[in-house]
């Protein structure tokens, strides 16, 4: 059996065999192990979410090749909320995507949400600090609907880029949603449509967040884009990689007080008046904080 040390020589190496099982090890109870063996590494991560049909995977397939332009190692991860097993397929088959997928520093990943209720997996935190530790220089992390549950996004992103269509109403549908909140950069795609301009209006009245119009399929308005990003990564603070790294925290936290073997027992006796919700919550907290207390 290839031990995990084996495997990050490998994939050190090149091996996108190796890169993958790796990834599958994050995403499952051997996670602690992965990364106990990596230092973490700078890595920059660019957050793409937005509704369906607003051309995401084409945004995304442009970015990676400028990026790639500048010589820089791109990994995508697109968040699956369905398939576990799903192996890259969400990305890797969209033909916008196939020029990449043949250039070894191009990683394309598809990651399942696992019941992760925020929207992104609960294995994304681990995968992005792999993918790090790996040489790669920037991480295209795709959330593939829109809602209250993408918003998790921007702990871990920084940009955050919400890509709309003109028109049709998706700087409402968007600030419905909660998006806006949340974007760093707002992207009106297909701008050669009609409305583009509206709802470029329409967003700046819901915004403060920079505007711009972009041709994703004819790669128009991606040198402008790929500025936009650099000049946010620019004014990055910490005490603004503190609000994300607590962000992330509380998810994850959130998550595992889901799954807590005690959570139905306690749930239960609350329910049939043998105790209230408020102690019931401690005792749910308790074992968090004694470990909270270890060095």
């Amino acid at each position: 059996m290839t031990t995990v040390a084996e495997l990050l020589a490998a994939a050190r190496s090149g091996s996108m065999r190796a890169t993958g099982r790796l990834l599958s090890l994050v995403e499952s109870d051997q996670r602690d192990e992965v990364l106990t063996a990596v230092d973490p590494a700078p890595v920059r991560v660019v957050g793409v979410t937005g509704p369906p049909g607003a051309g995401k995977s084409t945004t995304i397939a442009a970015l990676v090749a400028g990026y790639r332009e500048r010589g820089q190692r791109v990994a995508v991860l697109a968040v699956d909320p369905s398939s576990p097993y799903s192996g890259g397929a969400l990305l890797g088959d969209r033909i916008r995507m196939a020029q990449h997928i043949n250039d070894p520093d191009v990683l394309i990943r598809s990651v399942a949400t696992r019941g992760h209720l925020g929207g992104l997996a609960a294995a994304v935190p681990a995968a992005i600090r792999l993918l790090g530790a790996l040489g790669y220089d920037l991480i295209l992390l795709e959330t593939v609907g829109v809602g209250q549950s993408e918003i998790e996004i921007a702990a871990i992103a920084d940009p955050t880029l919400v890509i709309l269509n003109p028109g049709a109403g998706d700087a409402v549908q968007a600030a419905k949603a909660g998006l806006l909140e949340v974007a760093d950069i707002m992207v009106v795609n297909k701008a050669d449509r009609d409305g583009a301009d509206q709802t470029v209006r329409d967003l700046r009245q819901e915004t403060h967040a920079p505007i711009l119009k972009l041709i994703a399929a004819r790669n128009e308005g991606i040198t402008e884009l790929l500025e936009t990003i650099d000049a946010h990564a620019r004014t990055d603070t910490p005490e603004r990689r503190t609000a994300r790294a607590r962000a992330q925290i509380l998810s994850l936290a959130q998550t595992r007080l889901r799954t807590h073997p005690d959570l139905d027992t306690l749930a239960a006796a609350v329910a049939a008046g043998h105790g209230d919700p408020y102690t019931a919550a401690e005792n749910l907290l308790r074992p968090a904080r004694s470990a909270a207390a270890l060095p």
